[in-house]
């Protein structure tokens, strides 16, 4: 615990750092775009248009199908932008430490503050996302306004587990640099088990029970009750919840130990 103390103390004393870098990055990355920021919608909603045409009127046969209770479209929306928030934060936190490993050699930055610092420009990248969902459940009166609130859950719980997992790999993809492809294969098997544009409900029972072992699919579940499931009062059970919790703190501990293990020395894998 020692481990994971110390790495949150890290954040608190560098957070000015983290939001002034977080940015500069922003700014830097948009310098010669002319939409710049609007960026953070276009790409999500091109990469939309091409999964609803796909798995909508593609392997679905139609795109006015109900998944749910709740129309495909708004399904796979709320689905493809909360899960590009979860696979683009693990993969830029596994490679924040790589990424930076010249700045690392030259500051006294500790390279757990790379990670925030990735992870807080995916929030606002969410951010920029989620307002269109906002605006689209609040048109359509998709639920009630203390729904929205579960936001900032999916929000809290997506980072910690985010972190937890980028604390471990961001090390070992500086150690053992198979690790960033077996990360990336990963995400990419993670997709298509996770009920993004499929209902675990509607599913086979063995795509139900990856599913309730699948943390990925609490975290969208609980985005997708924020926005479109005005019909339930709350979301998962007891058993739910406490095995996302144990899960992912017992990551964390697990990433603080290796990030803590091998972070004074992370200059000698290079």
């Amino acid at each position: 615990m020692f481990e994971l103390k110390e790495i949150i103390l890290e954040q608190l004393k560098h957070r000015t750092q983290i939001l002034k870098l977080t940015i500069y990055n922003m700014k830097s990355e948009y310098a010669n775009h002319y939409l710049g920021l609007f960026w953070n919608i276009i790409q999500p909603v091109m990469q939309l248009m091409i999964y609803f045409v796909v798995f909508g009127l593609g392997l679905r046969g139609g795109g006015d199908r109900l998944i749910d209770g709740v129309p495909f479209l708004l399904y796979l929306v709320t689905g493809v932008f909360s899960w590009l928030f979860i696979s683009q934060g693990i993969n830029a936190g596994s490679s924040a430490i790589l990424s930076n490993i010249g700045l690392l050699s030259k500051m006294k930055f500790p390279p757990s503050v790379f990670i925030s610092i990735v992870l807080t420009n995916k929030i606002i990248n969410l951010l920029f996302t989620t307002s269109l969902i906002l605006i689209v459940s609040i048109f359509n009166d998709l639920v009630p306004l203390w729904h929205y609130l579960y936001f900032f859950y999916f929000l809290f719980c997506s980072l910690i587990l985010i972190y937890a997992i980028s604390l471990l790999t961001s090390v070992l993809v500086v150690v053992i640099r198979d690790t960033k492809n077996l990360l990336s294969n990963f995400i990419r098997m993670c997709f298509f088990l996770t009920p993004i544009f499929w209902s675990a409900n509607e599913a086979h029972d063995l795509l139900q029970v990856i599913s309730n072992l699948n943390p990925f699919a609490y975290l969208l579940g609980i985005y997708r009750f924020a926005f479109i499931y005005g019909d339930l009062n709350a979301f998962g059970t007891i058993v739910d919840h406490l095995y996302f919790w144990v899960l992912t703190i017992t990551l964390l501990i697990i990433g603080s130990i290796v990030h803590h293990h091998f972070k004074k020395h992370l200059i000698d894998y290079i």
